[in-house]
């Protein structure tokens, strides 16, 4: 078995040791491609045996195809880690006794993430398991080129789904959650732009057959469907849907802090920064200057 796995980074010295030691037992390549942290990051990378890349970051999906395009990789297959994810033992166990034995049909494997907020794993509103795409055969995968939500696209024959231990646990507080994910909302809001105004090239639609499945129904019901209701309606709407519904409130009140900032606040802030940004570019026709005032306004280079 050969597997590299790449991790992107930026000041991560609480998570990033902790992802390195999760993979230890399958990985043969390790790769961080970090944005030039100002911690110790890289320092506790290369100390765990990575091999370390630096690259200006634009988003999240830009600096993992560099990675593609640019890193060492000469192994069989590529796995996507996030800095703040834990492979556990017994996913580790699966991937290493039934990786080597996939046959040449298979170029995908989907794996079961869980979600770890304030110390519990939140089971309900929707969230387990998040089924995603995180191993492709390399050669027959790439990163769509998106703002926000991308993906792992793949080709050239089928996918699996690997039962196991795959958690996303970030360890920073809730200042630093609330901080990212108002950063997220606006990449969503430019992302929410494009697909109204075409202002630079889309990629292509993500479908089963790509990558995961779930992933494709839930792009097909966000931008058919909830993207086009008044978001004074579709947030509150949908934080109710996952709190009762989807037997969000049996996550406690751990559960509610995070359905309440991740499907409420989070929800209605990417609604309103989609209204503010529409507003100011409503009097301009040129996409090309449409494209200048959101980078101007937003800070991303659009």
């Amino acid at each position: 078995m050969s597997l590299a796995v790449v991790i992107l980074t930026y000041n991560e010295e609480r998570h990033i040791a902790r992802a390195l030691a999760s993979v230890a037992g399958i990985a043969t390549e390790t790769i961080v491609v970090d944005s030039f942290s100002t911690d110790r990051t890289v320092e506790l990378a290369r100390a765990h045996g990575a091999t370390v890349l630096q690259n200006r970051f634009v988003n999240q999906a830009r600096q993992f195809q560099w990675a593609l395009d640019n890193a060492p990789i000469t192994a069989a297959w590529i796995m996507r880690l996030d800095a703040d994810e834990v492979i556990e033992a017994d996913l580790a166990a699966r991937i290493r006794g039934e990786l080597p034995r996939l046959g040449d049909d298979v170029v995908g494997i989907s794996l079961k993430r869980k979600h770890i907020f304030l110390g519990r794993w939140i089971r309900h509103g929707g969230r387990y398991p998040l089924v995603l795409l995180r191993i492709w055969r390399r050669g027959h995968g790439r990163v769509e080129d998106r703002w926000m939500d991308e993906h792992v696209i793949v080709w050239g024959g089928r996918t699996v789904t690997f039962d196991g231990g795959f958690a996303d646990h970030n360890l920073s507080d809730l200042t630093s959650f609330t901080d990212k994910h108002n950063k997220y909302a606006t990449r969503e809001a430019i992302e929410v732009l494009n697909g109204r105004h075409k202002l630079f090239k889309s990629d292509v639609e993500l479908t089963a057959k790509e990558g995961s499945r779930q992933a494709a129904i839930k792009r097909w019901i966000k931008e058919r469907l909830y993207n086009r209701i008044p978001y004074q309606i579709s947030a509150p709407s949908y934080f109710l849907y996952r709190l009762i519904f989807q037997l969000g409130f049996l996550d406690g009140k751990e559960g509610l802090v995070y359905h309440g900032l991740q499907g409420l606040w989070y929800r209605f802030l990417v609604g309103a920064k989609v209204a503010e940004l529409e507003a100011a570019v409503a009097h301009i026709k040129d996409r090309a200057e449409m494209r200048a005032e959101l980078c101007r306004l937003t800070g991303f280079d659009v």
